[in-house]
């Protein structure tokens, strides 16, 4: 029960609807153990003595009990719905409050299938049990003890030899739960794991087929899918071996039932009425008994389910601002590291950076360039705080970037990545999702810009155009302008450039080049890149290497080393065309 009291937060302010729902299954129960003695005193009393006038009003107060019973059974049903819902509803703007809250590390192991399992099949999981389990729980506890105190003032001799079984019968539902609550843990892993590959499968589908990868990746699918199945079928065998053996306990019930209840007829010791009405209390202890085992079922599902749901919740948010946070509106973006060195997981071997020191006055532009993996990216990652430095400090206008709210940082940030990612919205939308109070002057004039105003004209239906998932629709140079579009308009006082006209043409590339001369002005900006056209014009160039900077300067004083630096502008100006782009930037 740990977990549902870790959980009592989303479900105990709805408290009322639970007990309202409470109310009418008590009142439905209590009407149901209450046929029985109907029956008996039908039998013995209406038919036994010959009293056929009371049946015009036997009939008429049962039709009034099952009024009242419909009455009761229709608040029960709907304020325990509403209970479940209205908990589960909390609980879910919660799991999704905290995913947008959770810091990048989360995410770098993560996976996206996962996730949306947990949010979907794991929180309908618990809903169902606070909806439905919950009152199938207590319906057993109030059927059981209704009916064992009616059958203990009916005849003590008759229920002691009749609930003799029962202890074994606890036994086996105990043994019982205990194989399939790991079982049904082992599920949703499965499921979690089957979703994640369908996620990923449809997200590669471009690269699945121009790799011809198709049998491929339906064979990981299959294998997948088996172990969903075969974890099925490991459940399904505990049920299969549990049920028949309650059901056979519960029938041993009923035999002894009629056995000695038979005996006390014959013996005058019990009139025959009662015996029927005993025979039908039984059932309706013995009915929650063997259901007892869907009941484990529904509560085991909900407890693997209500676990991984904590498992997000418990997940500590590292990057959170301080109490006495600063709040600013702009900062003047003065950038200094001071021998920053990071890593990715505290148990890493090699570090992603490795003592890195550099100092970024308000309006200059710094450039970093290097190989694949030397550190580019993780340096403008901790700008943003998006990690936590292993060491080191990192300042901004003279204070440590965690004096700052984690807002005010990243409002004064403006990012560009190398992988462009639009929202199934809107072109304008998209542009604007950092600035929504943006007007449609400001979002035209930072997409010209971004050089995208042209191609969002020519779309049918302008900066109005919807954007199939992920910007489905338009080129990787197009997404790319705006993206950087949605960075412009924020109107940062540090701007980053992560390779971010990767995806243009190279005459695109200069048209945005010398628009961002003019909106590099007045701030400070950081330009990652692989081409050493996108950074000639930078006020330093940090040459990176495995964590480390090895070289650094301006353009011209690089070039005039026999270094890192020296050798890509060999490599990428050799060619005489490429020579000319280089003087015309």
């Amino acid at each position: 029960m740990e977990t549902f009291k870790r959980l009592k937060e989303f479900y105990l302010p709805y408290k009322r609807y639970f007990i309202i729902s409470m109310i009418g299954l008590i009142i439905a129960t209590a009407i149901t153990v209450i046929y029985p003695l109907v029956l008996m005193f039908t039998i013995d009393d209406v038919i036994g003595e010959g009293q056929w006038n009371l049946v015009p009003y036997l009939a008429l107060g049962f039709v009034g009990i099952m009024v009242f019973k419909g009455i009761a059974t229709y608040f029960h049903q709907y304020y325990g719905d509403l209970f479940g819902i209205r908990a589960v509803y909390e609980l879910r703007n919660e799991l999704y409050k905290k995913l947008q809250f959770l810091p990048f590390r989360y995410y770098d192991n993560a996976k996206t299938g996962d996730l949306m399992s947990r949010l979907t099949a794991d929180v309908e999981g618990f809903r169902f049990f606070l909806s439905f389990g919950c009152a199938q729980l207590l319906n057993f506890i109030l059927l059981v003890g209704f009916g064992l105190g009616i059958m203990l003032f009916l005849s003590v001799k008759l229920a002691l030899v009749t609930l003799a079984a029962m202890p074994f019968l606890a036994v086996v539902v105990y043994r019982f739960d205990k194989r399939v609550h790991p079982a049904f843990k082992g599920i949703r892993r499965s499921f979690a794991q089957l979703t994640t590959k369908v996620q990923e499968n449809i997200s590669g589908m471009n690269t699945v087929k121009s790799l011809s990868r198709e049998d491929f990746e339906i064979d990981r699918f299959v294998d997948r899918n088996e172990n969903y199945k075969d974890k099925q079928i490991h459940t399904a065998k505990i049920w299969a071996t549990f049920f028949p053996l309650m059901e056979l306990i519960g029938h041993i019930c009923v035999v002894a039932l009629l056995g000695y209840g038979g005996y006390l007829v014959i013996s005058g010791e019990m009139f025959i009425g009662q015996l029927v009405a005993f025979f039908s209390l039984v059932w309706y202890i013995l009915d929650p008994i063997m259901q007892l085992g869907f009941i484990i079922n529904t509560f085991s599902q909900s407890k693997a389910s209500g676990e991984r749901l904590l498992e997000v919740l418990d997940e500590k948010e590292d990057i959170q601002s301080l109490p006495d946070s600063l709040q600013a509106e702009r900062l003047e973006g003065n950038v200094e590291f001071v021998e920053v060195t990071h890593k990715y997981a505290s148990n890493d071997a090699d570090e992603a950076l490795h003592a890195i020191s550099l100092k970024a006055d308000a309006g200059k532009v710094i450039g970093l360039i290097g190989a694949t993996g030397a550190g580019k990216t993780s340096i403008i990652q901790l700008i943003s705080r998006f990690y936590e430095p292993a060491s080191g400090e990192i300042f901004i206008d003279g204070r440590n970037i965690k004096e700052y709210t984690v807002e005010t940082l990243r409002k004064n940030i403006g990012i560009v990545l190398q992988e462009s990612f639009l929202f199934s919205s809107s072109i304008r939308d998209n542009i604007a999702y950092g600035n929504p109070d943006a007007s449609m002057e400001e979002i035209i004039r930072a997409a010209k810009r971004a050089q995208a105003h042209d191609f969002i004209m020519e779309l049918p239906d302008g900066y109005d155009t919807l954007l199939g998932e992920r910007g489905m629709g338009l080129s990787g140079g197009q997404k790319q302008r705006i993206s950087i579009a949605r960075a412009l308009l924020i109107n940062p006082s540090i701007l980053i450039l992560d390779d971010a006209t990767s995806a243009v043409d190279m005459e695109t590339e200069f048209k945005i080049q010398e628009a961002f001369r003019e909106v590099m002005k007045g701030r400070t900006t950081f330009v990652i890149a692989h081409r050493i056209s996108s950074i000639k014009q930078a006020d330093e160039i940090l040459v990176l290497d495995q964590g480390r900077v090895i070289e650094r300067g301006t353009h011209d004083q690089l070039i005039q080393k026999d270094g890192a630096y020296r050798r890509i502008y060999d490599i990428q100006f050799k060619d005489r065309h490429l020579i000319m782009q280089d003087q015309l930037a």
